[in-house]
């Protein structure tokens, strides 16, 4: 069976064609600048030289039939013809309170998507254009998607609802959701595989830290808590957003410096996290490297990235009443090891103990066991692999 992923942004379109029988990619890229001046076509083929077209782009219709052209193309292609795509599985942010796992989509889940785009207004829309181009490209075909947020559907009340007046939550959905969940998932599942135990025995946490960053407590195969909350705004400094703050900074910046809410909004989540703190950059490695050169402001940034992990870290051990194995994921976790380092660093009260040798010694973006010897708890490096867990779970749903 082979499957196509796709992750619909607002002027851009990546892609997967995965064949399911060796879970091997056959050929992924990306089309950006959708809409705008200057799109483009990356097409990459394992071992094969990559193709790179600069082609006008106007909207995601032809940005997927653009995909298609590839994929099927006598000199780039993979496939003979579309005939030979079982099934397409795409990636949303956002399922709301109703999709709580990957569902096939339909007119209706359509509708709900359209529904709830109030609560995910940079990501919904382009999603759903994304499995619309599709479902007109490839009439026929089975779509599924898998929201980031059905992981978190398991947390119980006492983690998702916020202390606010109760009627928002329950008349406007405000509530803690999480995002991030599907390479949660897909990284819990290769933690079960390492340790030869099943998801139902372990206590995990994961840290998925890249650009965007959110750390996930999963307890005996479930969800219990997580960093993002409303928007992923929530949580820890990331490169360019603040995370957590005081609730009301906000209305003092727009009553202090008459801010609109839009403003303040820009403020928060494009200008502060690494960028805020170092005024350098929110590229980690440019804010470690300055840091280590003497710049005092990029070391704080740093610092307080390590401080606001740490504590998540501990307040979830705390509810969990234990941890088995902690991981590191995505680009920046997958990466830099000196910010896992430093994120173990002083933890051995807690059985958390680091082979810095392992650590300094691991390849970046690959499969790391760093646990210390002694240490009660299991720390790792997985790579996540959020395309492959949308592709089994459109084979699964596609196969029925």
């Amino acid at each position: 069976m082979k499957i196509l992923v796709i992750n619909a942004g607002s002027s851009s379109l990546k892609y997967q064609l995965i064949d399911m029988d060796t879970d091997t990619v056959l050929a992924k890229g990306v089309c950006e600048r959708i809409g705008i001046e200057g799109s483009s076509v990356t097409h990459k083929r394992p071992a094969q030289e990559k193709y790179f077209e600069q082609t006008p782009i106007a909207n995601h219709d032809e940005a997927l039939a653009l995909v298609m052209k590839l994929l099927t193309s006598a000199e780039v292609g993979v496939v003979s013809s579309v005939d030979e795509i079982d099934a397409i599985g795409h990636r949303a942010a956002h399922g709301g309170t109703e999709l709580s796992g990957a569902v096939v989509v339909t007119d209706e889940v359509l509708k709900y998507l359209e529904s709830i785009v109030e609560l995910n207004p940079l990501h919904g829309p382009p999603a759903i254009a994304g499995m619309k181009a599709s479902m007109a490209a490839m009439p026929g075909k089975t779509n599924v998607v898998l929201p980031d947020t059905a992981y978190y559907s398991t947390m119980p009340p006492a983690s998702y609802v916020y202390p606010i007046p109760y009627e928002y939550y329950e008349k406007h959905q405000v509530r803690r959701y999480g995002f991030h969940g599907t390479s949660h998932r897909y990284v819990c599942g290769k933690v079960a595989e390492v340790l030869g135990k099943p998801l139902s025995e372990l206590k995990i946490i994961t840290c998925h830290i890249g650009s965007g960053s959110s750390i996930t407590a999963t307890k005996y195969g479930k969800a219990v808590d997580t960093s993002m909350g409303f928007t992923p705004q929530d949580g820890v400094p990331m490169g360019t957003r603040s995370g957590a703050i005081d609730p009301t900074i906000p209305t003092y910046l727009m009553k202090a410096f008459g801010y609109t809410p839009e403003e303040v909004e820009d403020i928060l989540n494009n200008k502060s996290g690494l960028l805020g703190v170092s005024g350098l950059s929110s590229d980690c490695l440019k804010v470690l490297i300055a840091a280590s050169e003497g710049n005092e402001r990029c070391a704080l940034a740093m610092d307080i990235l390590y401080h606001n992990i740490k504590k998540i870290i501990g307040s979830y051990i705390a509810e969990m009443n234990g941890v088995d194995a902690i991981v590191f994921t995505a680009g920046i976790g997958e990466n830099d090891k000196i910010v896992r380092e430093n994120i173990c660093r002083d933890m051995q009260w807690l059985g958390i103990e680091m082979d810095k040798a392992a650590n300094d010694g691991s390849a970046r973006g690959e499969f790391a066991d760093i646990t210390a010897e002694g240490s009660r708890v299991k720390l790792l490096v997985i790579p996540t692999d959020e395309e492959l867990m949308i592709a089994k779970e459109t084979a699964r749903l596609a196969a029925n």
